[in-house]
């Protein structure tokens, strides 16, 4: 009935009332005349007279193309001369079912059109880094990237209503002089005080009582291919130019966006002049958050050295850290320190409250170290090495766009969510880049402080913006002895650590020390570095054919997605350790010297590595693993427990054979063995059910 009665209404050119009618038949079909004789009610209801009555319509290009493959054709590549046949459908509409009382023309009607999709075909992807870019187009891009910086949100003019100057002229009255925010326009295309009366030529006038603001927010977004150039090393030589792009996000579309994320958007590219500076940008129409496609697998090899290892709990992820890296460091060296990189890893998720695993590394061998950690950094979509001379957390800068906003920009910790920053030495950084860190890894939260006087607010602001990213580090035990002179009277195992605070020492949540000071190199890494300076491209192990790196990269995937629960026996076995080391680790003057975030360690490092394992269920091996390397770093910060666990405790010897990794079993059911007598000694409280029960 409504479309009948709408019908009636028009008399004009045959081929511009199909299409009018095709777009009724598409808003009757779809739902969207019931929205939008909704949204009119809302207007109507108010009994306020607008300069601009603004309508949202989402479209579906398959639907339509389905009805009139000319309207969709003229949609997708016309979306500005499109949303005037809306417009003209909408005005018709409104008249003739009298939705609106106070509207007057059909000017004072703005239609923004938001396609739900764009069709999967190459055309219509619009990538950030492939030349030539093509913002002369005015028609429906994709686009993905990351959001590396974001403005606050001030006020742009939606429209505004103009008036002759002069009285005899019919413009000098009505709504008939109307102006409309179009992609890419700035605001002096909107209002200013040149415009001049199409009738008469005369001067135009704004009238500032009905002038219609929106929200505004500028974003930069840049190509996720930067993450590659931002690893300090990668595994792809290729070469590529890198450039931020500008995104324009109005009204409902502010602030649905976060710095650092990485999302896929649909608008319409644009050519902002400022100045003599032309900027190319997109007109945002719809955000979604990006979702890669798929889910990773593990290869083959793994998959069989899972089947070969399946009668213990502890073989596989020991093989996992003894092969690791090979192309870096020969396989068996630096066990411990590679098993911990590994579960660092699969430890990274993008979701709030995740369980994070930061690593400080005390080494002499800080090249091998850094190569390690770089070729690790790799294995991850989001793996970050900080360069020293910019900031690790976000900063605040005027924005460039002429607006004299702020803009926060998105430093490596940010480009680093859901994955790793690796920030290299501690000891170079200044006293308060160190506090600022250890306040962030107490939270996992950055404020970001706006001053309003520098920026044109009225009142200073604060942001919170969440890190979610895993921290790792090391410190040069080298460097370390030349700047401060030793402590004395240091306890069994103890280091010195003094450079370093020792809060933020505490903040990470492990401190290695890795096995071979440079002081006594072992004969295998000299051998592999020698080889190496020869031959880079060289494969010097099997293994490194047998698990390449592309394999541990689909492995640790699919691992870090796994989805782990702590079983009964491994909770108690945790609760009881924590509840005797705070006992144990304790003194008249400090109290304990236990951490409160050491319960969260524990249980990161016992999810890690159930997830290595391939498991979704916590055992009780998994938790003697995460107690084990807890326990030698608490050695190295505190000194040695009642506990007394071996300087390097979870690979106590190097493994060459089956019988080898046997022999590390019966060692590690020792060590659960003693580990029960301690929380049985110290934590009486605490009942546990062991095996030798």
């Amino acid at each position: 009935m409504l479309l009948d009665r709408v019908q009636r209404s028009w008399k004009m050119d045959p081929e511009i009332q199909k299409m009018r009618e095709v777009v009724l038949v598409y808003l009757d079909r779809s739902g969207g005349l019931q929205k939008f004789v909704h949204d009119c009610k809302k207007y109507n209801d108010s009994k306020q007279s607008y300069a601009v009555y603004r309508f949202i319509i989402s479209i579906n290009p398959s639907d339509i193309a389905e009805l009139d493959a000319t309207l969709g054709n003229y949609i997708l590549h016309n979306p500005l001369q499109a949303a005037q046949i809306f417009q003209s459908v909408c005005f018709v509409a409104i008249k003739t079912l009298s939705l609106i009382e106070q509207l007057q023309t059909e000017a004072q009607i703005s239609i923004l059109l938001k396609p739900t999709h764009l069709p999967p075909l190459p055309s219509y992807v619009l990538s950030l880094s492939t030349y030539p870019f093509n913002y002369t187009s005015q028609r429906f891009y994709m686009s993905e990237g990351i959001v590396i910086a974001m403005g606050t949100v001030t006020k742009y003019t939606q429209g505004a209503r103009f008036l002759c100057t002069e009285e005899t002229c019919p413009f000098s009255e009505g709504f008939r002089c109307i102006r409309v925010h179009c992609p890419g326009a700035t605001e002096s295309a909107t209002v200013r005080t040149d415009f001049v009366c199409s009738l008469c030529s005369s001067p135009l006038q704004e009238d500032m009582k009905f002038r219609v603001l929106g929200d505004k927010q500028i974003v930069e977004m840049i190509d996720a291919k930067i993450l590659n150039a931002l690893k300090g090393y990668s595994i792809d030589n290729s070469h590529f130019r890198i450039q931020a792009f500008t995104l324009f996000l109005r009204d409902e579309l502010a602030n649905k966006m976060t710095i650092g994320n990485h999302y896929r958007i649909i608008g319409i590219p644009a050519c902002v002049q400022n100045g003599l500076q032309a900027t190319a940008c997109i007109e945002v129409n719809s955000v979604q958050i990006y979702k890669p496609n798929g889910r990773s697998s593990v290869s083959d090899n793994f998959k069989y050295l899972l089947s070969l290892t399946s009668s213990s709990c502890w073989k596989f992820t020991a093989v996992l850290a003894n092969i690791f890296a090979s192309q870096v460091v020969p396989p068996g060296t630096y066990n411990t320190l590679k098993l911990a990189i590994l579960l660092s890893l699969v430890q990274t998720s993008e979701k709030e409250n995740a369980d994070y695993l930061d690593l400080l590394i005390m080494t002499s061998d800080t090249v091998v170290i850094d190569r390690l950690l770089n070729y690790s950094l790799c294995l991850l979509p989001r793996g970050i090495r900080h360069p020293p001379s910019s900031d690790i957390f976000p900063s605040v800068s005027k924005d460039k766009h002429g607006t004299g906003s702020a803009s926060i920009q998105a430093c490596s910790a940010v480009l680093a969510k859901g994955g790793i920053c690796y920030i290299g030495d501690l000891s170079s950084y200044k006293k308060d880049k160190l506090e600022l860190l250890q306040s962030v890894l107490e939270s996992r939260t950055t404020t970001v402080f706006i001053p309003g006087k520098k920026y044109g607010e009225e009142a200073d602001q604060q942001v919170t913006v969440s890190i979610q990213t895993n921290f790792w580090s090391f410190v040069d035990v080298d460097s370390s002895s030349k700047k401060h002179i030793q402590k004395e009277n240091f306890l069994i195992g103890q280091m010195d650590v003094s450079l370093i605070p020792v809060n933020l020492v505490d903040g990470f949540g492990l401190l290695i020390y890795n096995e071979f000071p440079s002081c006594r190199l072992s004969s295998p890494v000299v051998h592999h570095i020698l080889k190496k300076a020869i031959n880079p491209e060289a494969m010097l192990y099997k293994v490194s054919q047998q698990f390449r790196t592309q394999d541990y990269e689909e492995f640790i995937l699919f691992a870090r997605n796994l989805h782990v629960v702590l079983s009964s026996e491994a909770e108690s076995l945790i609760q009881g350790y924590y509840l005797a080391s705070r006992r144990v680790r304790r003194d008249s003057i400090h109290g304990s010297t236990l951490s409160a975030s050491a319960l969260k360690i524990l249980i990161s490092l016992a999810k890690a590595h159930a997830k290595l394992s391939l498991r979704q269920t916590v055992f009780e091996e998994d938790a003697v693993i995460a107690i084990l390397l807890l326990e030698s770093s608490l050695t190295l910060k505190h000194g040695t427990s009642a506990l007394c666990v071996a300087p390097n405790p979870v690979f106590p010897f190097d493994l060459s054979d089956e019988n080898s990794l046997q022999q590390r079993d019966i060692y590690l059911m020792q060590c659960h063995h003693q580990l029960l007598k301690f929380i049985n000694a110290y934590s009486p409280g605490i009942h546990i059910n062991s095996h030798e029960e």
